[in-house]
C-alpha cells in the first residue's frame, strides 16, 4: 500500500462538523467532479480509483443532504489492477451546485470557491483535506525525494489550493504538467505541516518517524565517511613523513636538532598514528608532552630538509 493510500484511508474515517464536511465535499467535487447531461437531465459525477475516497464521498453526501447516489465500478485497464469508482448524483443537482460553490456567477463549473464555505480556519483545513483526497499524492517518507502534490484541471483551481495552503505557511507552489496543473510542496517540514493541517495524525507520526530515522542514518554515514576520510588523510601524511625520514637518514652527514630527532623517533615507533596520537605518545617517551601543533611544525621542517637533500642530489 502506497503512503498516499495510507493517508487517504486514515482521512476517510475522521469525523468533523457539518460546515467542515461541506468544505471537504466542495473540494472533492471541485477537483474530481464533472457535469453529465442526458435526456433525463443533468447529474453531478465524481470519479476516483481509491475505495476509501469514494466511501468518504458517499458518506459526506448522505450525511449532509440525505440523497441517494448511484455507484458504478469499472475496470480501467486490461491488467485489471485498478477499479474506477463512479458516483453519480441526480437529485437536487441545482441546489448542490449552488450550495457547494460548484458553479460561479459566470455559470462556469468547478472553478472559484465561495469564500463563505471556507470562512473558518477549520473549514479551510477541510477544503485541503478534500483536495488531497480527490487527487493528492505524497512520496513515501522512506525516500529522500520529498514531494506532495494535488492535481487540478485548471490553473484557477490549482491557485485556490495553493492560496489556502499558504494561509497555513506551507510554501505551496503551482506548476503545469501533462494532465493539467498541480499544487505542490517540496520541503519535508512543510509536508509534515500539511499532514498536520488536514488531520492525518497517524500518517504524520509515520512520516516524521521515517524521516528522523533516515536523517539519523544519513548523519551516522556522514560521520563514518568523515572519519574514514580523516583516517586516510592521516595515513597519507604519515607515509609521506616516513618517506622524508628515509631520505634524510640516507645522508650520514645530516645534523638534526633535538626536536626533529624526537619527531622522527615518534613517527618511526608509531608509523600509523595521527599527530594527536603522537602528541599523547610523547608523554611516555619524553619529559613533557609535545603538542600537535609543535609536531606539525617539526614534520614541516623535516619535509623541507628532505626536499633540500633531493635538490642537492639533483632528484628534484
Amino acid at each position: 500500500m502506497s503512503f498516499s493510500t495510507i493517508v487517504k484511508t486514515e482521512l476517510q474515517s475522521l469525523k468533523h462538523l457539518n460546515c467542515c464536511n461541506k468544505a471537504e465535499l466542495s473540494a472533492l467535487l471541485h477537483i474530481n467532479g464533472s457535469i453529465e447531461k442526458n435526456a433525463e437531465g443533468i447529474s453531478i459525477v465524481f470519479q476516483t480509483t481509491n475505495n476509501a475516497v469514494v466511501r468518504r464521498f458517499t458518506s459526506l453526501v448522505k450525511d449532509l443532504y440525505d440523497i441517494e447516489i448511484t455507484l458504478l465500478v469499472k475496470k480501467i485497464n486490461k491488467l485489471k489492477k485498478h477499479d474506477l469508482f463512479v458516483a453519480k448524483i441526480s437529485d437536487k443537482v441545482n441546489f448542490l451546485l449552488t450550495d457547494l460553490s460548484l458553479i460561479n456567477e459566470n455559470a462556469v463549473f468547478f472553478q472559484d470557491v465561495d469564500r463563505r464555505i471556507i470562512e473558518d480556519e477549520c473549514c479551510k483545513k477541510a477544503y485541503l483535506r478534500g483536495a488531497f483526497l480527490a487527487s493528492g499524492s505524497i512520496n513515501s517518507p522512506e525516500t529522500s525525494a520529498y514531494h506532495l502534490e494535488i492535481q487540478s484541471f485548471s490553473m484557477v483551481q490549482a491557485e485556490v489550493v495553493k492560496d489556502i495552503s499558504n494561509e497555513f505557511s506551507l510554501n505551496a507552489k503551482t506548476s503545469q504538467n501533462k494532465r493539467g496543473f498541480i499544487t505542490y510542496i517540496k520541503e519535508a517540514e512543510k509536508i509534515a505541516d500539511f499532514l498536520r493541517v488536514i488531520g492525518a495524525s497517524n500518517s504524520l507520526f509515520e512520516f516524521e518517524d521515517s524521516r528522523i530515522k533516515r536523517d539519523f542514518k544519513n548523519s551516522i554515514n556522514r560521520v563514518i565517511n568523515c572519519d574514514l576520510a580523516n583516517e586516510k588523510k592521516a595515513m597519507d601524511a604519515a607515509n609521506n613523513q616516513l618517506e622524508h625520514i628515509r631520505i634524510i637518514e640516507k645522508r650520514t652527514n645530516v645534523s638534526l636538532s633535538k626536536s626533529m630527532e624526537e619527531a622522527i623517533f615518534l613517527r618511526k615507533k608509531y608509523p600509523e598514528a595521527s599527530l594527536l596520537e603522537l602528541s599523547y605518545a610523547s608523554i611516555e617517551h619524553f619529559d613533557e608532552q609535545i603538542s600537535k601543533s609543535a609536531l606539525n611544525h617539526r614534520f614541516r621542517s623535516i619535509k623541507d630538509l628532505a626536499n633540500k637533500i633531493l635538490i642537492e642530489e639533483g632528484k628534484k
